[in-house]
């Protein structure tokens, strides 16, 4: 049962960078990011994005992958339903970028930044709405697995 216990430690720690991560991206980096001239903010979208297209996929997957496999591996324990909401909560996050961010960001690595698409206003709108679903998705589930470890046995 020890491999479980590391397996939930492991799902808190990238929790919780996922959690931050998310959480400043929109709530220290969008609002900023909204107030540049249009070509600057452009090309500011697309070197964050070239940046963090790696990096927080690289956080994402682990994070679903160790909450789903917690939520298994100890499906009828102390905590069980805090944890398997919570993994369900990261897996929806997961999906939410990969269907919504993620091909509007595609769409913006696309963009000239002297030229953008007449639309280019509305979909950074619709990215935002997106991004703030799955920040508090990511926020959701971090409170819930660590609820979930508060119900182990010390």
């Amino acid at each position: 049962m020890h491999h479980v216990i590391v397996l939930e430690l492991v799902n808190l720690f990238c929790s919780g960078i996922l959690a931050g991560s998310l959480f400043l991206i929109h709530y220290g980096v969008r609002k900023p990011l909204g107030t540049l001239e249009d070509r600057p903010q452009i090309q500011l979208r697309q070197s964050l994005i070239y940046r963090l297209r790696v990096l927080i996929p690289a956080v994402f997957v682990p994070t679903v992958l160790s909450g789903v496999a917690a939520a298994i591996l100890d499906w009828s324990g102390p905590g069980s339903i805090f944890r398997s909401v919570g993994a369900l909560s990261a897996l929806v996050c997961f999906l939410t970028t990969l269907a919504g961010t993620a091909p509007i960001n595609a769409a913006v690595l696309t963009w000239q930044p002297d030229a953008p698409p007449k639309d280019w206003r509305l979909q950074v709108s619709r990215w935002g709405r997106l991004d703030a679903a799955r920040t508090w998705l990511a926020l959701g589930s971090l409170a819930l697995m660590v609820a979930a470890m508060a119900f182990k046995p010390v």
